[in-house]
């Protein structure tokens, strides 16, 4: 069977699903463009801080589905027809949705850090990973109260314990298969990890420079 293009589906699909500014979208029924108050950016964060719980959690749980979705029916589509790797179509959706995310095509290719899509990744993609992660995020958001730290020290921590589980799961007690990751989810934490990274080099210039502001929102 050519897979060749299910798969270029699959990354067309998980880009456009992921490119849905809902940031950018929830200020514009707010009569605000968040791109240009706050922080600029035009994810979660940024929109909690300007316009509030409501609008902020909502933004949230979207982005996080913009990530979870595209790799749970890529997922789904290779167990059907016995994909190998099959972890090749999940993989390719959860980079394709990130890469939307944080480069989305109506905004001129200026989206989010990544975050909140990356959540979704997680969960659909590393589930054993997922506790692991957002618990450093929250212990240290509630040490520091930066965001910006706790989202660098969370994406960190995906790529370490992917290949945790990829070494006990060639242990002599091996682990369940949904929590059995391949060679090839460990290249997807680790590209994850650098591009959430890499988004983050102006706060990780502020957070050198002492300039980083804590994180205050909106009542």
């Amino acid at each position: 069977m050519n897979f060749l293009l299910p798969l270029f589906c699959i990354a067309l699909g998980g880009y456009l699903i992921g490119s849905f500014p809902t940031g950018y979208l929830a200020g514009c029924c707010c009569g605000m463009d968040v791109r240009l108050h706050g922080s600029g950016n035009v994810g979660a964060t940024n929109v909690l801080r300007l316009l509030g719980k409501k609008w902020g959690y909502s933004v949230f749980l979207i982005d996080f589905l913009k990530g979870w979705l595209p790799v749970f029916l890529a997922l789904l589509w290779s167990d059907a027809v016995h994909m190998t790797p099959p972890s090749a179509p999940g993989a390719i959706a959860a980079l394709a949705s990130l890469l939307g995310h944080s480069f989305p095509i109506w905004l001129h290719f200026k989206g989010g850090k990544g975050i909140s899509t990356s959540a979704g990744i997680i969960v659909g993609m590393f589930p054993g990973s997922f506790l692991f992660c957002v618990g450093s995020w929250i212990l240290v958001f509630f040490s520091t109260r930066y965001v910006s730290i706790a989202s660098i020290v969370a994406s960190i921590m995906l790529p370490l314990t992917v290949l945790l589980f990829y070494f006990l799961s060639h242990g002599s007690h091996p682990l369940p298969h949904a929590l059995t990751p391949d060679w090839l989810s460990i290249l997807v934490s680790l590209m994850m990890c650098t591009l959430v990274l890499w988004r983050h080099r102006e706060n990780i210039k502020r957070l050198l420079a002492h300039t980083e502001p804590r994180f205050v929102r909106k009542p």
